[in-house]
């Protein structure tokens, strides 16, 4: 059975391409046949419509109050692989009401436990801002993938988010990682595009995915037309960017699995424990 790897898309700035990299990365993980659920944790609801779903009745609240299971409130998409948790308004009041509440910062992490053997992928989409739900996000996930414009105050947003995850991981999730830093909204004509990527690559070196999202016309569309890019135009450059990065996303993991693997092997003692056949098995 699949055990999912969860990922808080993450940035506490707005209008970085943040929701429209989680709902097409989540989009290509589907089309790639990886059983894949998108949490939208946004009380905008914006990764929710951008799939057509509006004003549903049931939403991403329900789990966090203990009164429905995320199995209950998954929505299906026209992507076989794919379903949403949607957001609404209700979660706009989560936050008063989870404050004094149990477990507060746990609530989600709890839901997903119960289906992580469902899913390859589960992809949550935060709010723009670091707040209780983004802290739920962020105790619940294994790793954080932060979209990042290329602009004047890009790194400095990003050095706040990241003593964020610092002392989530020392305080709640030991285990938290940072998966990446997408850029969004690249324009190669702009001197400052190009100065503010030389920078995030020189701190972050391969933590910078190759691939950068350009700003792109039909990526902006295909919200409002409730489709994510690859149904709305898989020969765009948008589409063909979240494709590359999903491949490279892939990569890496797979990358990253294999080695481990490797590394677990190695550790037996000859004659000892399992043999590579009976792991298989």
């Amino acid at each position: 059975m699949p055990n999912a790897r969860v990922i808080a898309v993450v940035n506490q700035k707005g209008g970085v391409g943040k929701t429209t990299s989680a709902v097409n990365l989540a989009a290509c993980l589907g089309a790639a046949e990886k059983a894949t659920l998108l949490i939208d944790l946004d009380p905008q609801g914006n990764a929710s419509s951008a799939y057509g779903i509006v004003d549903p009745s049931r939403q991403i609240y329900d789990a966090l109050m203990g009164e429905a299971s995320l199995e209950n409130l998954a929505v299906r998409t026209d992507i076989e692989y794919l379903r949403v948790v949607p957001s609404g308004t209700d979660l706009v009041g989560a936050e008063v009401e989870l404050v004094g509440a149990d477990g507060r910062e746990t609530r989600l992490r709890t839901a997903i436990d119960a289906v992580r053997d469902q899913y390859d992928f589960i992809l949550i989409d935060c709010p723009p801002s670091l707040s209780l739900l983004t802290l739920n996000a962020l105790t619940a996930a294994n790793s954080v993938l932060i979209p990042m414009q290329c602009e004047y105050y890009a790194l400095e947003g990003l050095a706040r988010l990241l003593e964020t995850t610092d002392l989530v991981r020392e305080a709640l999730n030991p285990g938290l990682e940072l998966e990446g830093i997408v850029l969004t909204m690249v324009d190669m004509r702009n001197n400052l595009s190009r100065q503010v990527e030389t920078e995030v690559r020189g701190h972050f070196a391969e933590k910078v995915y190759r691939t950068r999202i350009p700003r792109n016309v039909r990526l902006s569309e295909a919200p409002s037309h409730g489709k994510p890019i690859l149904l709305y135009d898989i020969h765009s450059r948008g589409a063909v960017a979240y494709l590359k990065l999903t491949e490279e996303l892939l990569a890496g993991l797979s990358e990253e699995f294999n080695s481990d693997q490797v590394a677990d092997i190695e550790r037996e003692e000859p004659g000892h424990g399992q043999t590579i056949g009976e792991r298989e098995a």
